[in-house]
């Protein structure tokens, strides 16, 4: 009897062995899946980044010809995005205190009540 306890053991083994050997041909069949994306979408950014430099040039030609000081334009286009980001923090720190505020009122109208 000892033979078939070892045979149902290898089987059992065998067919572990193929499980793993399966899941290793998918990992590597999604390897080379991210590594198709991945190349993609570099030259998709290669693409953009090129595409980017031309229009830049073209911007600052304009901006050359039509006598615009493109550097004071960029500033003032950083200055004005800080100052409505900060704006926009100002505005959820206002609501996230009006949201205490009156959670802080409903439980004191509960204890009142109670």
């Amino acid at each position: 009897m000892p033979l078939g306890g070892t045979a149902k053991k290898l089987q059992k083994v065998a067919e572990m062995a193929e499980d793993v050997y399966k899941k290793l041909n998918e990992l590597r069949e999604q390897v080379v899946e991210v590594r198709e994306t991945v190349n993609e979408t570099k030259s998709r950014v290669d693409r953009l980044e090129a595409e980017n430099a031309e229009q830049r040039a073209i911007l600052e030609a304009i901006a050359e010809e039509q006598g615009v000081d493109l550097d004071a334009a960029i500033a003032q286009a950083h200055i004005s995005e800080a100052e409505e980001d900060a704006a926009g923090d100002e505005t959820e720190t206002v609501a996230d205190d009006a949201s205490e505020s009156d959670a802080d009122t409903s439980s004191d109208a509960a204890t009142d009540e109670a």
